[in-house]
């Protein structure tokens, strides 16, 4: 028999679902806006795949835009800010730096179910300006902050040539975009693009970016030399 002190009164177990609620409140709704988009997904719909009411869901969030924006948030803008913290401390090669840095995208927001809320703001997105201004403050903004850090890191460090940051900033963002569009557009879901592994994937289009901004000695500028 169970000592008493483990047992869990009923009490204690419809305070700790009603902790949990929350989390699973939005797992269900990050669900619908990815298969259905934000128009289509009703807040009856959360509640049934949540399996509570739809009063249930307005005690925690009072709007499905408010909903939606605590979605992103949880599932990408609280990400993005580990991401930075990590990076920070980070004391190698500015090559590595940014390697390491779409690996990091792809473990915590492109191979999960998150990715495709970019899918949803580049089809709705325009049909809903509230949900574009925040998706561009709350996710676009910091992204690219991140990405510049790394690209300027090599500028100063003189590792990278010193080009525009955000020229960059777009080449390795359409790399990252590309591969969470090919999880959940059909054109791009066929055999041919399912069977890149994305690690791998990300590894080679970092080493080529990073050759791309390597910066040349003045011999092989003289020369007309490539990047090495």
């Amino acid at each position: 028999m169970p000592a008493p002190a483990l047992i869990e009164r009923p009490g204690q177990r419809r305070e700790r679902r009603k902790q949990e609620r929350p989390g699973e409140l939005l797992e269900a709704a990050l669900t619908l806006f990815v298969e259905k988009g934000y128009a289509a997904t009703r807040i009856e719909e959360v509640a049934l795949r949540a399996g509570v009411s739809k009063g249930t869901v307005f005690l925690y969030f009072p709007s499905k835009l408010e909903l939606f924006k605590e979605v992103v948030h949880c599932n990408i803008s609280n990400r993005l800010e580990q991401w930075s913290d990590f990076l920070q401390q980070f004391e190698g090669s500015s090559a590595e730096l940014l390697r390491l840095t779409m690996l990091l995208w792809w473990e915590r927001i492109g191979s999960t179910p998150a990715s495709g809320i970019s899918k949803l703001m580049m089809s709705e997105g325009h049909n809903f300006p509230e949900i574009a201004d925040f998706f561009h403050r709350a996710v676009i903004q910091p992204g690219q902050r991140i990405l510049r850090s790394v690209i300027q890191r090599g500028i100063d460090r003189g590792e990278f040539a010193p080009i525009h940051p955000d020229h960059a900033v777009q080449g390795v963002i359409s790399v990252m975009v590309f591969l969470a569009l090919s999880r959940h557009c059909a054109p791009l879901n066929s055999r041919e693009f399912m069977s890149i592994d994305p690690v791998h994937y990300l590894n080679d289009q970092a080493q080529l970016i990073a050759r791309g901004l390597a910066r040349t000695s003045p011999a092989q500028q003289a020369s007309g030399g490539g990047r090495s």
